[in-house]
């Protein structure tokens, strides 16, 4: 059975910083694409950033220079460190590895 479990999510202020892991049981996620996504209330879900089996990273436009995805192989962690977060960063952020989603962590960003 995978299990994706993000934790790390809070209220933080704007230009402040957070680290969401995403702990992965049931699946390797070095061996896997792993990604995070996100939704905003009254919005779709949207992609925010991957990193490939090879480790290499891509990030959307709107987070690019603010987000770092990383991952310990040996822990089977997953993290997205963010950082000068804004208001519109407000989403619940959810870690998918292959065809598994993770239930979310939310993450508001006050002005």
């Amino acid at each position: 059975q995978v299990q994706l479990m993000e934790s790390g999510g809070g209220l933080v202020q704007a230009g402040g910083s957070l680290r969401l892991s995403c702990a992965a049981s049931g699946i390797i996620i070095s061996m896997n694409g792993m990604g995070w996504y996100r939704q905003a209330p009254g919005k779709q879900r949207e992609w925010v950033t991957t990193i490939t089996t090879g480790g290499r990273t891509s990030y959307a436009d709107s987070v690019k220079g603010r987000v770092t995805i990383s991952r310990d192989n040996a822990k089977n962690t997953v993290y997205l460190q963010m950082n000068s977060l804004k208001p519109e960063d407000t989403a619940v952020y959810y870690c998918k590895g292959g065809a598994y989603w993770g239930q979310g962590t939310q993450v508001t960003v006050s002005s």
